[in-house]
């Protein structure tokens, strides 16, 4: 009750300015930080749950239950920098080579690699190694119709841009589409570079495009 008096400014007449009234207090105390598009008391509280669990995930990891130590693991190697810069893209590399490799970036995959390619293989190992999920989401959730049990969910997936409306609308929409593809381009070209492959930008487009249509057809 405290800190709802102390976020309001019972000074203003709630008849005439509402807002100012409700939140007043809080728009006086509060900035925005120029990292943030809004900001509200569960921003602050993620604000130190982070720095509280930075501390945890630094301290040694002895006699530490074993999914504390894989978040220590884990911790440490983002904080790794001079480790992830010398590795560079070989992660990336391994990871497209673990799905079966990507047509773009690979040289004669439809001969290579297609034949013994399998959807169902490749999906079941981006959802259990990636936790990424694509064409069918798959999920365990508590039971609608009874919430003792949990059952399997099977949805529609996200798409690669935050809703439909980014595939179909015109304005920014369509700016930050055309931005998505030359993303995807650019990303092509530079893991075609890496594997030491030649360049052949009108493939790369060609390839990205067919993406895009691609991810247009599910959006829809």
């Amino acid at each position: 009750a405290a800190r709802i008096i102390q976020n309001m400014d019972p000074t203003v007449d709630p008849c005439k300015d509402f807002y100012q009234y409700a939140c007043g207090g809080w728009l006086n105390r509060h900035v925005i930080p120029e990292t943030s598009s809004r900001y509200s008391i569960f921003d602050i509280l993620r604000d130190e749950l982070e720095i509280i669990l930075k501390g945890v995930l630094e301290t040694s990891d002895q006699g530490d239950r074993e999914a504390f130590r894989k978040a220590k693991i884990l911790y440490k190697s983002c904080m790794n920098e001079s480790l992830i810069e010398q590795r560079d893209s070989l992660p990336l590399l391994e990871a497209l080579t673990m799905v079966g490799d990507w047509p773009v970036a690979s040289a004669d995959w439809n001969k290579t690699k297609e034949p013994n390619w399998s959807m169902e293989e490749k999906l079941s190992i981006m959802n259990s190694r990636f936790n990424k999920r694509v064409l069918i989401d798959m999920f365990v959730w508590n039971d609608d119709r009874d919430s003792s049990r949990h059952i399997i969910y099977i949805d529609q997936p996200s798409l690669g841009m935050p809703s439909r409306d980014y595939y179909f609308n015109g304005g920014n929409y369509q700016r930050v589409r055309e931005a998505y593809l030359q993303f995807m381009i650019t990303i092509a070209k530079m893991i075609r570079e890496d594997k030491n492959m030649s360049k052949d930008d009108s493939f790369v487009q060609e390839e990205m495009a067919k993406v895009m249509e691609l991810e247009t057809e599910i959006a829809n």
